[in-house]
């Protein structure tokens, strides 16, 4: 009787490797669709030059919130918004259909920065059988049980869906970081743990767009304002708002931080100039759209016969 050989097979995992290498490659191809699937460079608006390249730090004093690509009015953007959402939804019938891939879509910002906001007027024409918005509140007694990315892992998208994350796995290495709920030698090992997360379902097939949505401190004062003068807003409102407000410089730094540890060629960022709510929605629902159209969803082939089949 023969004895099995306790020599690893190095081939077998080499192959692995390769295998895994090739299939992000590909995927990092359709997360920069401008340069598959755009007939003109740059395309309007240039939602490239917000993607946070893979070792290319960020500063988001250095950024604009308040940019608009030269669009003056929400007026002059109203028409090319109402086409991307005509494109979102064709696009994702395709994907839905094909039953094959998903879209996971990840939102991020301070308070007031525009993520419901962003929910309602992007994707707000989607059919809700294919699509999902999951938000993410204090955890649960059960979810801090568990490791920190076993609550966001349950809601990531079946196949054929997209998923929405109103705040996301982020907030681990945010809010835990600036009010200190976790040591630092914990928090700061997380970025890694995120990547490799992230990495592990792109090998899944769920690409990954990650949104962050950039507005000025002056910027959310109007917002908290507004939402006191208007009594219909009064619901909005939260007196912890102006708490976390106090640590405005503490999450700038967090989020920066966050954004230049976890944007990835296979599953980027995008800081997003959200001072200005109409160009905010054209940028996000352009760059989903022409991602999407990247990522080629196809209907799956009829029947066999289906032109003989008479209805009676």
């Amino acid at each position: 009787m023969s004895k099995k050989s306790n020599i690893p097979n190095t081939k077998g995992a080499s192959e692995a490797k390769e295998a895994a290498a090739e299939a992000t490659t590909e995927v990092a191809r359709e997360m920069a669709p401008e340069k598959t699937i755009v007939d003109e460079l740059p395309p309007k608006p240039d939602y490239p030059r917000y993607r946070v390249q893979p070792e290319q730090p960020i500063v988001l004093a250095d950024l604009d919130p308040s940019d608009t690509f030269g669009y003056e009015k929400k007026k002059h953007v109203q028409d090319e918004l109402e086409h991307q959402r005509l494109r979102l939804q064709n696009l994702q019938e395709r994907l839905y259909a094909e039953h094959q891939r998903s879209l996971l879509i990840v939102l991020q910002a301070t308070d007031t920065g525009g993520k419901d906001g962003t929910i309602k007027h992007v994707f707000g024409g989607l059919n809700p059988q294919g699509c999902q918005v999951w938000s993410f509140k204090k955890p649960s007694e059960e979810e801090l049980s568990h490791d920190f990315l076993w609550r966001y892992h349950r809601r990531t998208p079946q196949r054929g869906m997209i998923s929405i994350f109103n705040r996301s796995h982020y907030e681990d290495v945010l809010i835990v970081r600036v009010k200190e709920l976790v040591p630092q030698d914990v928090w700061q090992k997380r970025y890694h743990l995120i990547n490799e997360f992230e990495h592990m379902l792109t090998l899944n097939n769920i690409r990954i767009i990650k949104f962050f949505l950039h507005i000025s401190k002056d910027e959310q004062k109007r917002r908290l304002e507004s939402r006191l003068l208007d009594p219909e807003k009064h619901w909005k409102f939260s007196s912890d708002d102006l708490k976390e407000r106090q640590f405005w410089d503490d999450y700038q730094v967090a989020f920066e931080d966050a954004i230049n540890h976890c944007s990835t060629a296979y599953a980027p960022w995008y800081v997003v100039p959200a001072n200005k709510k109409w160009y905010r929605n054209l940028v996000i629902a352009r760059t989903i759209a022409d991602t999407l159209e990247s990522m080629n969803p196809q209907y799956p082939p009829a029947e066999d016969g289906l032109e003989n089949i008479v209805v009676s």
